[in-house]
């Protein structure tokens, strides 16, 4: 699964993609982790199956939720306090749900 996490110039959201890599990892999930800004949303570039917004770009959610849907991608508003997840497991939560009805859909019956 590609995650992309945005930020206003790529700075934060690298932190946030660390952790949640490091998060991953830890739980054994396979998951491509990229830091990025909004336009790569639009672009495709890095583009995710999971888009995860910095809080500071809640005004620009719109934009981001609308290029985000020509790729069928879910859009996450991460939290304000997403810069104390020391160790990305509230991150990883947070894509978690976001993918759940993902799994659902695809399971067999």
């Amino acid at each position: 699964m590609k995650i992309l996490v945005v930020c206003g110039a790529g700075a934060s959201s690298t932190f946030v993609a660390q952790r949640l890599r490091q998060a991953a990892q830890r739980e054994g999930r396979e998951l491509l982790v990229h830091a990025g800004v909004p336009g790569m949303v639009a672009t495709g570039t890095d583009a995710g199956d999971v888009v995860l917004v910095g809080p500071h770009l809640a005004s620009a959610l719109p934009d981001i939720e609308r290029d985000a849907a020509t790729r069928q991608a879910r859009v996450v508003l991460l939290p304000e306090d997403v810069f104390d997840d020391r160790d990305g497991t509230r991150t990883l939560a947070l894509v978690t749900t976001a993918t759940a009805a993902d799994r659902i859909e695809r399971t067999p019956r």
